[in-house]
């Protein structure tokens, strides 16, 4: 049986990639900073945590030779919204990202599939993102670093034998979402009575719910595909469509205020995802509607802050590190 290893596996991400790695046969081992919770873990609690920090010296060396995975999916970073473009604690994951890599070549590592981000790309007024195609020349930190772990890994994986995948992360949204980005900040607004204000929403996104995403990051470990993919829904809507969804499933679209803010001018209008390699290559298809997913997402936070638990759910949202494809304009 074919052994994985998740890294972030407590974050936004990760925390949904487990049941799906597990009902795919693979020995999930789960690694995060923080204790989990229960509400992470997949029916059966069939997988296996550890606990370590990977950005203090020696823990990946330790982590590795104590699991000794077959398959590597690293999803961990720095991703706080509003800090995470220019933190130097990009610089942090990067070198341990590097680190933990080399640990998993020299114990047998057979496959790796990494997180990136479509940040990576250079981002003009009108940009479809196309893996080999599309210029990659990030604008901010955050991509540089992402990019560079990228070229790194790309010559490592070469160089020692390893196959390895790199998945560009669009935006996504979904249950334990930071409460800070598009789709929850509003939907949480709207659900306690305040205005939401937002720009005109305009801009054209490449939206996925996260459920979505991790299954097709969870496909993506299982087949034999490797370099870069852009990991999206494939279907362009524009930030007002999907506000005016979030208002449809608070029932409170008179506390929208569509242009009460102004544009992010260093932003692109649109911003797509060619998607050809997931679909055709991986065999990968969405299947969750962004109504259906808005929906969804709106109850988790109805239900969330509706119970004790509230405060809970904002410092696990706040503290989980997984990557994000940037924050989504309001």
């Amino acid at each position: 049986m074919s052994r994985v290893l998740v890294t972030g596996a407590r974050g936004f991400i990760g925390r949904h990639t487990l049941a799906p790695l597990c009902a795919a046969g693979l020995e999930v081992h789960a690694v995060s900073s923080h204790e989990p919770s229960r509400a992470v873990l997949p029916p059966g609690d069939v997988v296996r945590w550890h606990h370590a920090d990977l950005l203090d010296p020696g823990s990946a060396a330790a982590l590795i030779r104590g699991v000794r995975p077959t398959h590597l999916l690293h999803l961990a970073w720095y991703t706080q919204p509003g800090v995470f473009w220019t933190s130097l604690a990009n610089l942090d994951w990067l070198q341990a990202s590097l680190s933990l890599l080399r640990a998993f070549g020299e114990a047998g590592g057979q496959r790796a599939v990494l997180a990136g981000t479509c940040a990576e790309y250079r981002w003009e007024r009108h940009t479809h993102c196309v893996e080999g195609r599309t210029p990659v020349c990030p604008a901010t930190l955050y991509g540089a670093a992402k990019h560079s772990l990228h070229v790194l890994a790309h010559a490592w994986a070469r160089q020692v034998g390893v196959d390895l995948a790199w998945g560009r992360v669009f935006h996504l949204y979904g249950p334990h979402e930071h409460p800070d980005r598009l789709v929850s900040g509003v939907a949480r607004a709207l659900l306690h009575g305040e205005h939401a204000d937002c720009t005109d929403g305009h801009q054209v996104r490449d939206f996925i719910y996260v459920s979505d995403l991790s299954a097709a990051f969870a496909a993506l470990l299982s087949s034999d595909v490797t370099g870069p993919l852009n990991m999206a829904s494939g279907e362009p809507v524009s930030v007002a469509d999907v506000v005016a969804a979030v208002a449809h499933a608070t029932r409170a679209p008179q506390l929208v205020r569509m242009g009460a803010l102004p544009a992010r001018p260093a932003e692109p209008e649109r911003l797509t995802a060619d998607v050809r390699r997931l679909r055709e290559e991986v065999g990968w298809t969405p299947t969750v509607s962004l109504r259906e997913g808005v929906q969804r997402t709106v109850e988790w936070w109805r239900e969330a802050d509706a119970g004790a638990g509230a405060a809970v759910v904002d410092a696990e949202a706040r503290a989980a590190v997984s990557p994000r494809a940037g924050e989504s304009p309001r």
